[in-house]
């Protein structure tokens, strides 16, 4: 029949059917444009470039970040003044090492004029980079980075082009570090020269004031004296020329007693005969009974330590000038003093109940007027390696502590 049983569905269609047919559809029928939907959708170039310079730049600034906390770690490192310099380059190799890409084979060594500081783990790397350290624009040395393995390559061998920036800014730094040092050790020494020269005149004027011009004013006292008892003498003047010669006799006497003060206090015999103890005990003695003033004085500890004469001298002239300045300017009614042995340091203590001061200003006026009392205080201690501290404020006195390293000129 032409046109088939009813009913009857053509073949070809009932196969095309059953293809597009879907249990998970509600009719039946999926549509081919369905199933593209749901496909993944292609990556995105422009985003995967963004991903990449992002992952870059953060990248740069860690390594960035690392080499300031790397130059920051130097630089704090030589600003502690009682570090060595042999300290802060060894600290210096330390801090470098954590700055490069790989720290844990990493290795540092710095060497100047022959004396080598290095990382513990220094050996000879598979790879290595140096820079030239200088100092008034001379190579004094120099600093080298080296892996102890084998890494994947970069732009100077398996270094950073960032990391052969920062070597050359380390080595620019340890060269201002050294040439700071240098400079600081030329002062100190000029330093102690200066005090060296100053103590030689004093002990000089010292002994021309005690043995020739107290002698002479002596002689010349004794004679008036003589001659003023001689017979004939007396009675052949007036009780006013009497009187004059036992004025000019009186005034010899205390001549002659404040040039010996003035001899004692240029080169305290003290000192060098009794010691420290006994020395700074008897200035402070002198001190209340010239001033009025109540001083106290006490030591501990040094039974079983002795000061060397150069340092017991330096602490004998910082006390001298503490208890100068105490009197002269402090308007204090009591000064308290403290010597004391604690190991590892030797203390000298001074305060008094003064008008007081504020320590920056009054520093800066007496530079600024050539009044080198309070320089020469720290600069005495400095020399013997110590350290002087002036605590003060206006209305509350004066505390004055000198430290000095008991290895310094006591045994």
């Amino acid at each position: 029949m032409p046109g088939g049983p009813v009913g009857m569905a053509r073949p070809g269609l009932t196969r095309t059917a059953k293809k597009a047919r879907s249990p998970a559809s509600p009719d039946g029928l999926t549509l081919q444009s369905d199933t593209s939907m749901n496909a993944p959708a292609p990556p995105d170039p422009l985003a995967a470039a963004r991903e990449a310079e992002h992952a870059k730049t953060v990248a740069a600034l860690c390594e960035r970040i690392k080499e300031l906390d790397c130059l920051y770690e130097i630089t704090r490192l030589s600003q502690c003044q009682d570090m060595a310099l042999d300290g802060i380059l060894a600290g210096a190799c330390r801090v470098a090492a954590r700055a490069w890409q790989y720290p844990a084979v990493t290795c540092v060594r710095v060497t100047i004029g022959g004396r080598n500081q290095a990382t513990p783990n220094w050996r000879r790397p598979v790879a290595r980079q140096e820079s030239p350290i200088r100092s008034r624009g001379e190579v004094i040395g120099r600093i080298e980075v080296g892996y102890l393995d084998k890494c994947a390559e970069a732009d100077e061998g398996p270094f950073l082009r960032e990391e052969r920036h920062l070597l050359d800014a380390v080595a620019e730094h340890l060269g201002r570090i050294i040439e700071s040092r240098n400079n600081e050790e030329r002062l100190r020494q000029l330093s102690r020269e200066l005090i060296r020269a100053q103590e030689t005149e004093r002990q000089r004027i010292a002994r021309e004031l005690h043995d020739d011009v107290a002698q002479n004013l002596s002689l010349v006292r004794l004679s008036l004296d003589r001659l003023a008892a001689m017979p004939g003498v007396a009675d052949s003047l007036s009780p006013d020329g009497q009187e004059a010669v036992r004025e000019s006799s009186a005034r010899l006497g205390a001549a002659i007693a404040s040039l010996r003060n003035l001899a004692s206090d240029l080169l305290p015999p003290a000192l060098d005969r009794l010691g420290l103890v006994e020395a700074a005990s008897n200035l402070c003695h002198e001190t209340a009974a010239r001033t009025g003033l109540m001083v106290e004085f006490s030591a501990d500890g040094l039974d079983a330590v002795r000061v060397d004469f150069q340092t017991g001298l330096n602490l004998y002239r910082v006390l001298q000038e503490a208890l100068a300045n105490a009197c002269r300017h402090g308007r204090c009614s009591r000064i308290v003093v403290r010597l004391i042995a604690s190991h590892p340091l030797l203390l000298l203590r001074v305060g008094d109940d003064g008008v007081g001061f504020d320590p920056e200003v009054r520093l800066a006026e007496a530079l600024g007027q050539k009044r080198m009392g309070l320089w020469s205080m720290g600069e005495r201690v400095r020399l013997l390696g110590g350290r002087l501290t002036i605590r003060s404020r206006p209305g509350q006195g004066v505390r004055i502590k000198a430290e000095i390293p008991l290895g310094q000129g006591a045994t």
